[in-house]
């Protein structure tokens, strides 16, 4: 099969197409074959080093993927964290985190949503709770996950603060965002007050500077791997660091909200697989609106 592999850590120039043997399925795996891969910011950071914990190459990238599994023919779409990821033309995935793919949506837009739906729905769900009446402030609104963070958050019937630049004011407003701040013209921290929840899609300084924003019980969500260290005199819980984790049951209220026309992914740019490097220079712009898909 076709893949993407890269030898040593570095620029989008290492990523190799290669000829390599199809995955052979684990126990609890089965072999799925990649329709589409979505790009993630998680990608480029590995394969340029800049994540903590990184995976050492020889490795293969792609945690999303949407395609069909060898044998049975079911569609399924997924999120999966392996050291052999989707930007291959097969991967061998773990049954517990497919599910199987929304039926409205083609392979594309399928393999667009996992790791930023998940991402979006973990965190407001699982982890703030939020609930109906609430303020939440998200940062990075017209993003791959911002924007699905903007939909979901409405439908559980929150107040959407987002921060964007003004050319995508327009496109938020569509998802339902509330009120919407030029980041490049408005310090958020001096307009936005009595916020429950602060979802951090930034890191930098954005989340120190967020904290003035809350209420003195409300929650600041940091998703890019800050230092916790630097909230500890803040008091309350008023901090957690969220990592997003595979889930095939969380990919499946995914899929009703998408079947129930609550939510729809954007997609920026489809290239092919052999594009996976220009696809990262892209995705390292920061000036992606929603998503990047590769076609095998």
């Amino acid at each position: 099969m076709r893949a993407i592999e890269q030898r040593v850590l570095g620029g989008p120039e290492v990523l190799e197409l290669v000829e390599v043997d199809r995955p052979v399925p684990g126990s609890g795996e089965v072999l799925v074959r990649v329709r589409a891969a979505g790009v993630n910011p998680a990608d480029w950071k590995v394969r340029s080093g800049q994540v903590g914990r990184q995976m050492q190459p020889p490795l293969r990238l792609g945690l999303d993927l949407s395609g069909v599994v060898e044998g049975t023919g079911q569609e399924v779409y997924a999120l999966w964290l392996s050291q052999w990821g989707a930007y291959a033309e097969y991967v061998a995935v773990a049954e517990a985190a497919l599910a199987p793919k929304p039926p409205s949506l083609d392979h594309v837009h399928a393999a667009a949503l996992p790791t930023a739906a998940l991402t979006a729905w973990q965190a407001l769900v699982n982890v703030a709770g939020l609930q109906a009446g609430q303020r939440v402030l998200i940062h990075a609104a017209a993003g791959g996950v911002g924007h699905l963070a903007v939909q979901i958050a409405k439908g559980l019937g929150a107040h959407v603060i987002g921060t964007a630049r003004a050319g995508n004011h327009a496109f938020l407003r569509e998802l339902g965002a509330d009120e919407l701040i030029d980041y490049t013209a408005v310090d958020f921290a001096t307009v936005v007050h009595d916020v429950d929840v602060v979802y951090d899609l930034v890191g930098g300084e954005y989340g120190s500077r967020s904290l003035a924003t809350l209420k003195p019980d409300g929650l600041l969500i940091d998703a890019q791997g800050d230092d916790a260290q630097s909230y500890d005199a803040q008091p309350g819980p008023r901090y957690r660091r969220f990592y997003v984790t595979p889930s095939g049951a969380d990919l499946a209220r995914i899929t009703e909200l998408v079947e129930a026309g609550h939510l729809r992914v954007h997609v920026d740019q489809v290239l092919p697989l052999e594009d996976a490097a220009k696809a990262h220079e892209l995705s390292e712009s920061g000036r992606v609106r929603g998503k990047i898909v590769l076609t095998p």
